[in-house]
C-alpha cells in the first residue's frame, strides 16, 4: 500500500476501534437484565397478580411488573424460560399482556458476533502492511526509513552552494551521468559507484548532495547512518536491502547516507564487536558490489571522521571517489555570505567583505548563524537595515558568546581581569603571532569568560611555523604572567589559557616533530588512522615509559621557555601594562587601533621595529628552554 495514502497515514483505524468497542458494549448491555430472578419467583409473582406484561422468546421471558406503590414506575424483569405447558393458560387467566418475538436468522446472529473480530483483524492487517514511511507499522521494522524526495521537491541548486568550488567541479560529471547516462555507456565508461564527501562539520556536505540531486533532477533517498542500526539483530541489514531495492525501482536516482561513520566504523574483534552494526555494514558492502553502476543508482555519503571508517568501504569499486569539502577561504566565505544575504537588507554591500575578513576558519553554518544574529540585533534595535555595527557584534556573539552585563564583578576582580587581558594583548602586539588584536574587553561574555581579547589572523593560513606556534603559546600565557607581575600570585582565570597552551605544546612535541632532543618523530597515536595499520585509536603501546617521560619533559620545557619569554617582554613594559589596564577599567573596551597607538606612543619610533628584532629571538629561547 502506498505509504503516502491518506487512509494509511490518517487515524482512521482509531475510529474503527471505537466502533468495535461500541458494538461490543451494546451487545453486552443488551444481554444484561435490569432485574433477574428465578422462574419460581416469576410464577409466584404471576399468581399474585404482580405481572403486567411479558415478552416471550425461545430463550427467555422478559417484561414489566406492577408498581409496588400507586403512581410508581413499573419494574422491568427478565428470567430464563423453562418448558412449562401451563404458562400460557396462567398468563391469560391473570389478564397479562403477552407479546412474542420473531426468531432471528442464525447466520445474521453469527455475523454480528464475528463482525468485531473481523474489524480488529482488518486493522491489524492494514497496520502490518503499512509502508516504510508510515509510523507504527510493527511489521515494517525491516524496511528502509529513508526520506524520498522526488524531482520537483528538491529546490536546491549549485547556485545555492558557495565556497566549495572544487567539490562542485568534482561532482559535475556525476550530474552529467544522471542526466544522460547513454553518453558514458557508449564509450564503455561508468560513473563511480560511491562518492564520499569528507570535511569538517558545517561545511555543507548534505547541502551539496541535495544540490547534485536537484541539478540532475532525479529522486533523492536521504537517510542517516544511525537509522540503520537497531537493537534487534538483522534489522539494519534488512533496511539496507530494502533501500537499494527501492532505489533500483526509481533509477536513475541518488542514495545519500549522512553521518556514515555511525554505520561504517572499522570492524572490531572480541568483546568490543557490535554484531548488529557489523552485519549492517557487511550488507552495505555486498550491495555496493552487487548493483550495476549502469543502472543509474549512485551512492553518496558524508562524514567528518573518515579516519575511523572501515578500509573495506574505501577501496576501489565501493566508495571510489573522495571529495573534500573543506573550510572556505576568504573568497569562499564572501560567496557564502552573499548567498545567505540575498534577502537581507544591508546598509552597504561591502560590509560582507568585512565579515569575511573577520571570520577566518569559519564554515558555512557559522556564517549563516552570524548573519542571523545580525538580523536579530537589527530588529532588537528597531533598525530597517543591517549595518556594520550589528555584523561586528554578531561575530563577537558567535565567537565569544553574548555579553553578560548583569554579572557584576568586584573592583578588585575587574582590575585583575583588565591586567590579564592587557597581558594577552601586549604580548600579541609585540610578538610575531600572525594575528592582529582586533578588540579587548573586560565585559563578561558567554559561559565563564570574564573578559576576552579578540585576535584575527591577518590572512588565511594553511601552515604554521614553529616560531608562530611558540608565539601563540606565549600569547596564551600573557594573561597569567601579567597577574604574576602585578600581584605576585595567579588566579583561576588562566585555566582555559593553560589548557590551550598545553595542547599546542603537546601537538608540537608529539605530532609535528618540533622537539630538538626527540627529533623528527611523531608519537601522536590518537590521530593515527586505523585505515593504515588497523590499530585502535588511542593506543600508547608503541613507545616505552621512559620515552613517555621524556615527552612530558619536552612539553613542560616548551611551556617554561615561553613563560620566561613572556615574563621578559612584559617586565620591560610594566608602565604600558598599567596604562592599558587603566584605560580598560575606565572604558571597558579598547580597539586594536587604540592599542597600537598606545604602544607606539609609549615606545617611540625606535620601538616600532621591536617585533622584527624579536622574530630572531625564539631560536636562543628554544635552545635554552628545551633542555
Amino acid at each position: 500500500m502506498n505509504p503516502e495514502s491518506p487512509v494509511v497515514g490518517s487515524r482512521w483505524w482509531q475510529v474503527l476501534l471505537f466502533v468495535v468497542l461500541l458494538t461490543l458494549g451494546y451487545q453486552l448491555l443488551d444481554r444484561v437484565e435490569p432485574t433477574s430472578f428465578s422462574y419460581t419467583d416469576f410464577r409466584e409473582a404471576l399468581a399474585a397478580g404482580k405481572v403486567r406484561e411479558v415478552t416471550v422468546s425461545p430463550e427467555r421471558i422478559s417484561g414489566v411488573m406492577v408498581p409496588e406503590q400507586s403512581g410508581g414506575e413499573p419494574r422491568p424483569f427478565g428470567v430464563i424460560r423453562v418448558e412449562d405447558p401451563d404458562l400460557m393458560r396462567e398468563l391469560v387467566a391473570h389478564r397479562v399482556k403477552v407479546m412474542g418475538t420473531v426468531p432471528g436468522n442464525p447466520w445474521f446472529q453469527l455475523g454480528l458476533l464475528l463482525l468485531p473480530l473481523a474489524l480488529v483483524l482488518l486493522v491489524m492487517r492494514l497496520r502490518a502492511s503499512a509502508g516504510p514511511g508510515t509510523p507504527g507499522g510493527y511489521l515494517s521494522v525491516g524496511r528502509s526509513k529513508a526520506k524520498v524526495y522526488v524531482e520537483k521537491s528538491i529546490p536546491v541548486r549549485f547556485s545555492d552552494v558557495a565556497g566549495v568550488d572544487e567539490a562542485k567541479s568534482e561532482l559535475q560529471e556525476v550530474i552529467e551521468f544522471l542526466r544522460s547516462p547513454d553518453r558514458f555507456s557508449r564509450m564503455g565508461g561508468q560513473v563511480p559507484k560511491g562518492i564520499l564527501l569528507v570535511g569538517p562539520p558545517g561545511t555543507g556536505k548534505t547541502l551539496l548532495a541535495r544540490a547534485v540531486a536537484g541539478e540532475a533532477n532525479v529522486p533523492f533517498f536521504s537517510m542517516s547512518g544511525s537509522e540503520f542500526v537497531e537493537m534487534f539483530v538483522g534489522i539494519g541489514a534488512a533496511r539496507v536491502r530494502d533501500l537499494f531495492a527501492q532505489a533500483r525501482q526509481k533509477a536513475p536516482c541518488i542514495i545519500f547516507i549522512d553521518e556514515l561513520d555511525a554505520l561504517g566504523k572499522v570492524r572490531a574483534t572480541g568483546p568490543n564487536a557490535h554484531e548488529e552494526r557489523e552485519q549492517t555494514l557487511n550488507q552495505l558492502l555486498v550491495e555496493l558490489d552487487g548493483f550495476d553502476p549502469r543502472v543509474g543508482v549512485i551512492l553518496m555519503a558524508a562524514t567528518n571522521r573518515a579516519e575511523i571508517l572501515d578500509p573495506a568501504l574505501l577501496r576501489a569499486g565501493r566508495f571510489d571517489r573522495h571529495v573534500l569539502v573543506d573550510r572556505p577561504d576568504r573568497a569562499g566565505r564572501l560567496a557564502i555570505l552573499r548567498v545567505h544575504a540575498r534577502k537581507m537588507p544591508l546598509e552597504e554591500e561591502k560590509d560582507l567583505e568585512f565579515v569575511a575578513a573577520m571570520t577566518v576558519g569559519a564554515v558555512g553554518a557559522d556564517l549563516a548563524n552570524i548573519l542571523n544574529e545580525a538580523v536579530l540585533l537589527t530588529v532588537r534595535r528597531q533598525k530597517e537595515k543591517v549595518g556594520r555595527a550589528e555584523l561586528e557584534e554578531a561575530v563577537e556573539r558567535v565567537v565569544a558568546g553574548p555579553e553578560k552585563r548583569t554579572r557584576v564583578l568586584s573592583p578588585a576582580e575587574r582590575e585583575r581581569v583588565a591586567f590579564h587581558e592587557m597581558g594577552h594583548a601586549l604580548t600579541s602586539t609585540v610578538l610575531a603571532t600572525g594575528q592582529s588584536v582586533k578588540k579587548i574587553s573586560i565585559i563578561p561574555r558567554g559561559i565563564g569568560a570574564l573578559g576576552y581579547t579578540l585576535q584575527l589572523p591577518t590572512e588565511d593560513r594553511y601552515l604554521m611555523t614553529r616560531g608562530e606556534l611558540e608565539a601563540r603559546i606565549a600569547v596564551l600565557l600573557g594573561g597569567r604572567v601579567a597577574e604574576e607581575l602585578m600581584y605576585g600570585e595567579v588566579s583561576t582565570g588562566a585555566q582555559d589559557d593553560l589548557l590551550k597552551a598545553t595542547d599546542i605544546a603537546r601537538s608540537m612535541v608529539k605530532g609535528y616533530g618540533m622537539s630538538d632532543s626527540l627529533g623528527p618523530v611523531t608519537f601522536d597515536l590518537e590521530r593515527r588512522s586505523p585505515l593504515y595499520d588497523g590499530s585502535a585509536p588511542g593506543s600508547r603501546g608503541d613507545y616505552s615509559e621512559e620515552l613517555a617521560r621524556r615527552i612530558d619533559q619536552e612539553i613542560r620545557g616548551m611551556l617554561d621557555s615561553q613563560h620566561a619569554r613572556v615574563t621578559r617582554v612584559l617586565s620591560e613594559r610594566l608602565e604600558l601594562l598599567r596604562e592599558g589596564a587603566a584605560r580598560l577599567l575606565a572604558r571597558e573596551v579598547m580597539s586594536g587601533e587604540e592599542l597600537a597607538a598606545l604602544v607606539a606612543s609609549a615606545e617611540g619610533e625606535e620601538e616600532r621595529s621591536a617585533p622584527a628584532r624579536l622574530r630572531a629571538e625564539p631560536a636562543g629561547a628554544r635552545a635554552a628552554g628545551s633542555r
